[in-house]
């Protein structure tokens, strides 16, 4: 059978692994076998094909588009984006910054749509449009402007495409070649149909615009980002110095002005919907009811404890209010919003009873039922078959360590776990939820991608990646390790999981890697395939170091009790409970108690930064990675989502800081940060580089020009974890 994939963990295995070890270099090899990671899967609404995105040989990853007949179990490359561009593209700053916002790696195809019906596709490429149905030979380019046009969409119907150009939204009928500009008044503060700052980076917004499912009409927003203070900030690169002036959001300072409208294709009527009196407010989703004229939309209040789903009538010209979501701290934001094809129904998931879990409503606001529960949480709706009456989600039901599939009935029923085999499942359903792609992996396995029927019967592999006799990583079984998985209980009763890798070969007392992350809307102790980083952890492992990830309370997939003592006091009960992890390890009998170093970046940096200040006598050195340090410097959502607005809570901004602790600081210290960091700003560095000097405490910096929060790159990945490496090496000395 033809394989679907090269999986890219196979392929780092042959180029990663020697005989003695796996050595950083080897690490970020580039791949050997002319493939990478495939990206973007989707099954075609017909059930027929796997698409998926996949890079060339290069470090910067020119991707293109691929598919696998699922019939035949052929694969082959549909277009090659070096055949359809020079090569010469030059992105604009917008898109830049879209991009980043996204975390898309790479150039050429980076994203594609399917039309309804299975028979096209569409791919932007290069700032233009292409359009490809099947069987023909080559695909049309339908736009062909000096302008980089951006959020390219495919109508529901496949009758148009839309965009964004010049900050404004148009669209275009294919077969005609007809434009259309729905708006003309985008430029300089003003933008249509385009995602803001805070709607990108914080909500998982990236777009500004909503087909409605007839394609009768688009609703779209209208952004002013006038009242959102200038900021300037630096990007250093290697030979030049660019000062930016950016419309940033930091706390407690004004958003933008946000408005909402829809527009009717035929009368070519915008309609401007009422968002109410209040208007310092959040439009964090919207999406259309399945009949055409009903338009909704999540209105957010700006502390975030007020989530409103209101339905607004583009015929009657009213507006009924759905539901409401309220919180004493914050509610979180998802995307598990299902109208049904019945036209009466949605399905809805909340937070209320303090677990992520589904609802069905009717569609006039009603609730009919809950249909999850438990101490457990759904991760989101990966399908529904109304045929059946069932729901296919992912979810954490049986340990919070691993994500499974499962299914529940419209008419309520138990919950019936799908997928078996243990560890992590990323799920790719078809549109008829007759098939998904299961993209599979544990720690210590690299992913598998299989096909299977929606009873979880395997229908075929698309990779099996084997560990067998002509794997990579075969001849390397009996030096691997395999990570602990545990739970540990704090002095208040609270059960916090861990991942701890130990040597192979224990001799006396071994020094410690503590890897965090430990903010919001993230867990690290999952039983995943961990990239890059989880090779670098066997790395360290076979150096001799023990090598310990524990998920502090605040972090997610845990429920909403979890999450909330950090309400106001970010920084606080994440260090004790990080404390409680390295009493633990104090426990073991091959742990050196005298030699913890721990490592953390963004989020994961403000840890270490506030683990080495605040709890210096068990942690003898740290390594913080672009860094929060000043809550004050970062964005309005995310920033008050936790910690309110600063304009009320002043002392609780202060508490939340690094600077109150950074003299208590006794052990060594490496901050290293992007000087292009567009994210968390340079500046945040900056100022502690400064407060540490003033206060004569000696430290380590690298940086590096021109990256930004990521740090991207193949040469500057090695020489940023051999620079880790020899800190640790260094200050908490090699075990071996």
């Amino acid at each position: 059978m033809k394989k679907l994939i090269c999986i890219i963990t196979a392929i780092l295995f042959q180029s990663t692994v020697s005989a003695e070890s796996i050595s950083i270099e080897r690490i970020f090899q580039s791949p050997a076998l002319g493939g990478s990671e495939p990206k973007k899967l989707k099954v075609s609404p017909d059930g027929k094909r796997v698409t998926f995105l996949r890079g060339k040989d290069t470090d910067y990853e020119q991707q293109d588009l691929w598919e696998y007949e699922i019939a035949s179990g052929k694969t082959r490359m549909l277009f090659n984006s070096d055949d359809l561009t020079d090569g010469t593209v030059a992105l604009s700053d917008e898109e830049k910054a879209r991009r980043e916002r996204q975390r898309i790696r790479g150039s050429g195809i980076i994203e594609y749509h399917w039309s309804a019906d299975g028979a096209a596709l569409l791919f932007p490429l290069a700032g233009d449009a292409f359009y490809y149905e099947l069987g023909e030979k080559s695909a049309q380019q339908l736009l062909k402007t000096e302008a980089f046009e951006t959020d390219i969409k495919l109508s529901p119907r496949g009758r148009f495409i839309s965009y964004i150009r010049d900050q404004n939204l148009y669209i275009k009928e294919i077969k005609t070649g007809k434009e259309r500009a729905v708006t003309t008044e985008g430029g300089g503060t003003i933008k249509f149909g385009m995602a803001e700052f805070v709607a990108q980076e914080e909500m998982s917004r990236n777009t500004g615009y909503w087909w409605a499912p007839d394609e009768s009409k688009i609703a779209f927003t209208k952004v002013d980002e006038s009242p959102v203070h200038i900021i300037t900030r630096s990007e250093i690169y290697a030979d030049s110095i660019k000062m930016i002036e950016q419309r940033y959001p930091s706390t407690g300072t004004d958003n933008v002005e946000i408005n909402l409208a829809t527009y009717d294709l035929k009368t070519g009527k915008t309609d401007w919907i009422d968002l109410g009196e209040e208007k310092d407010i959040y439009i964090a989703r919207a999406k259309w009811m399945k009949d055409g004229k009903s338009l909704t939309y999540q209105q957010q209040s700006r502390d975030q404890q007020t989530l409103t789903l209101r339905a607004y009538d583009t015929e009657k010209k009213t507006q009924t209010t759905l539901l409401q979501e309220t919180s004493d701290t914050w509610v979180n934001l998802h995307k598990d919003l299902r109208f049904l094809e019945d036209g009466k129904h949605f399905v809805w998931a909340s937070e209320r009873d303090g677990f992520k879990h589904l609802y069905l409503y009717t569609n006039q606001g009603e609730k009919i039922r809950q249909l999850t529960k438990g101490d457990w949480v759904v991760d989101k709706i990966n399908a529904v078959d109304e045929e059946k009456g069932l729901i296919y989600f992912s979810g954490r039901k049986s340990t919070p360590t691993e994500k499974h599939l499962y299914q529940v009935s419209l008419e309520g029923s138990e919950v019936t776990q799908i997928t078996q085999r243990s560890g992590f499942h990323d799920l790719i359903f078809s549109q008829d939820a007759s098939v998904y792609v299961d993209k599979f992996s544990t720690i210590n396995s690299p992913f598998q991608v299989s096909l299977h029927n929606a009873k979880g019967e395997p229908l075929t592999w698309l990779s099996e990646n084997k560990i067998d006799q002509n794997h990579p990583l075969f001849s390397y079984q009996e030096e691997w390790v395999k990570p602990r998985f545990g739970t540990l209980k704090t002095d208040d009763g609270v059960d916090l999981y861990y991942r701890l890798y130990k040597p192979k070969k224990i001799v006396g007392k071994h020094p410690v890697i503590v890897f965090t992350y430990g903010g919001p809307h993230a867990q690290v102790v999952q039983n995943k395939w961990y990239g890059n980083r989880g090779l670098l952890m066997q790395h360290w492992v076979d150096k001799g170091y023990v090598v310990f990830t524990l998920d502090n309370r605040g972090s997610n997939y845990r429920g909403k009790a979890f999450e909330e003592p950090i309400y106001k006091k970010m920084g606080s009960i994440e260090v004790t409970d990080q404390v409680e992890g390295v009493k633990y390890l104090r426990t073991l009998d091959f742990v050196d108690s005298d030699r913890i170093g721990i490592y953390g970046h963004s989020y994961g940096g403000y840890m270490a930064l506030m683990a080495m200040f605040k709890a210096g006598d068990y942690f003898t050195a740290g390594v913080s990675g672009a860094p929060v340090t000043d809550w004050l410097l970062y964005d309005t959502h995310y920033t008050e989502r936790y910690m309110g607005d600063p304009r009320n809570v002043p002392k609780a901004y202060t508490a939340s800081s690094v600077f109150p602790y950074a003299k208590d600081l006794k052990g060594a210290l490496l901050i290293y940060h992007g000087m292009a960091d567009d994210n968390v700003l340079f500046t945040h560095s900056t100022k502690l580089y400064k407060h540490l000097q003033d206060l004569a405490i000696p430290f380590e910096v690298m940086d590096y020009p021109g990256k930004k929060h990521s740090i991207r790159g193949k040469n500057t990945g090695i020489h940023l974890y051999k620079t880790i490496t020899n800190f640790f090496d260094r200050n908490i000395g090699k075990a071996n």
